[in-house]
């Protein structure tokens, strides 16, 4: 229905639970990568102008591959955290993967935690020419939260990834990272049901 660089708009015929026909309007575009630069409990951050909603933002170094290039969910992380800010990762920890708007998008994004920093040149692109870096003590990232200047959606996930990966009292962690939960506690078996697709515009 709609192309560009950046992005595809298309329309489905779909059929729904109660056997009713309808549309739904699909965005497709690229995953990425958001990446959390921590050193000396803080964070370094990007701040830009956003278009959409027409003011600068603060955010964690996040993006995507241009069109044409490619790599894997790893080495998209370390390229975005090196165009945005210049710094390069001596280690990498992934924290998880997460659906941006499942009602709307087709688009999903890997979070990673970046340590082990050393300094480099950034390689922004034309339409990060405004963008700056700070580093931001993680005390003064609560606030910016709690004040309402850091309300990226991406970010916040990310950084809730990244506490969540944090020991909690009560709570160990496996090999690999992944938390344990006090016993006891099933999983919510979730809905059943889907919209089945008709036709794809």
């Amino acid at each position: 229905m709609y192309r560009n660089p950046w992005l595809r708009l298309r329309e489905d015929a779909v059929v729904r639970d109660d056997g009713s026909a309808g549309v739904y309007a699909v965005i497709e575009k690229p995953h990425f990568a958001v990446v959390l630069a921590a050193e000396r409990d803080g964070f370094w951050l990007v701040e830009q102008f956003r278009h959409p909603v027409g003011r600068r933002t603060w955010e964690f170094p996040q993006g995507t591959w241009p069109d044409g290039g490619s790599g894997s969910a790893e080495e998209l992380a370390r390229a975005e955290l090196a165009e945005e800010t210049g710094l390069r990762a001596g280690t990498l920890e992934h924290l998880g993967h997460l659906d941006l708007a499942p009602g709307l998008s087709t688009q999903e994004f890997d979070v990673w935690l970046a340590t082990d920093l050393t300094p480099g040149p950034t390689a922004r692109e034309a339409t990060e020419a405004d963008m700056v870096t700070a580093f931001v003590p993680a005390t003064e990232l609560r606030t910016m939260i709690g004040d309402g200047r850091f309300s990226d959606g991406p970010s916040l996930a990310a950084y809730a990834l990244h506490l969540l990966a944090r020991p909690e009292p009560g709570r160990g962690r496996r090999p690999g990272g992944e938390l344990t939960s006090p016993p006891g506690r099933a999983a919510h078996p979730g809905h059943s049901g889907a919209w089945r697709p008709a036709t794809k515009g």
